[in-house]
C-alpha cells in the first residue's frame, strides 16, 4: 500500500443509514395511517394552566421551537462552524434542551393525532398534520443514526436539520396561525 493510499479516509456509504431511514419512514407512515383512520375524538386531556387544548399546543410548540433553536446554536459550535469555542457545558445543554423539546411535543401530538386525527379539508391543516408526521419520522431516524459509526459526516447536520426545518414548519402552521387567528391567550 502506497502512502497516499493510507491518508485516503475510509469511504462511508449508505448503508449505516438504511435502517433509521426505514424506520423513521414507517413511524411516519404509521402516524399518518392512525392519524387517518382513527375517527377524532374532539377532545384530549389538556395541561393545566391554559385555558383549552389549542392555547396549550400553540405555547408548548412555541417552547419547542424556542429549545430548537438552542438545538441549532449549540450544533453549530459543537459542528466548528461558528467561531466559538465550544465550553465543556454545551454537549450537555445539547442532549438536554434536546430531551425538553422532545418532551413538550408528546401533549401536542397526542392531541393532535388523537382529538383531531389527520386531516385534509384545509390546506394549512394538511400541511400541518403532513409536517408532524414527517417530524416524529425524521426524529426517529436522527435518533436511531446517532450511535451508528461510519455515518457519512453530512447525515446527523442533514437529519437534524431537518428536524428543525419541520419544527419551524409545525409552529407557522400552528401557533402563528393561532396567534395571529386567535390572539394571544393562555
Amino acid at each position: 500500500m502506497t502512502a497516499t493510499m493510507q491518508l485516503r479516509p475510509p469511504k462511508r456509504g449508505l448503508a449505516p443509514l438504511l435502517v433509521p431511514l426505514l424506520a423513521g419512514g414507517l413511524v411516519a407512515l404509521a402516524l399518518g395511517v392512525y392519524g387517518r383512520a382513527h375517527p377524532p375524538a374532539g377532545y384530549a386531556v389538556g395541561l393545566a394552566g391554559f385555558s383549552g387544548a389549542l392555547p396549550m399546543k400553540a405555547w408548548l410548540t412555541t417552547g419547542v421551537l424556542l429549545l430548537a433553536f438552542v438545538q441549532l446554536g449549540s450544533a453549530l459550535v459543537m459542528y466548528g462552524r461558528l467561531p466559538v469555542a465550544a465550553p465543556p457545558w454545551l454537549g450537555p445543554l445539547h442532549r438536554w434542551s434536546g430531551r425538553a423539546a422532545f418532551v413538550l411535543t408528546i401533549p401536542v401530538a397526542f392531541h393532535c393525532l388523537y382529538a383531531l386525527g389527520l386531516r385534509y379539508d384545509d390546506a394549512r391543516v394538511l400541511v400541518h398534520s403532513l409536517l408532524g408526521c414527517f417530524f416524529y419520522g425524521v426524529f426517529t431516524a436522527k435518533m436511531l443514526a446517532l450511535p451508528k459509526r461510519g455515518l457519512p459526516g453530512w447525515s446527523l447536520p442533514v437529519l437534524g436539520g431537518l428536524v428543525f426545518t419541520s419544527l419551524v414548519g409545525l409552529w407557522l402552521t400552528s401557533s402563528l396561525w393561532f396567534f395571529t387567528t386567535i390572539g394571544v391567550t393562555f
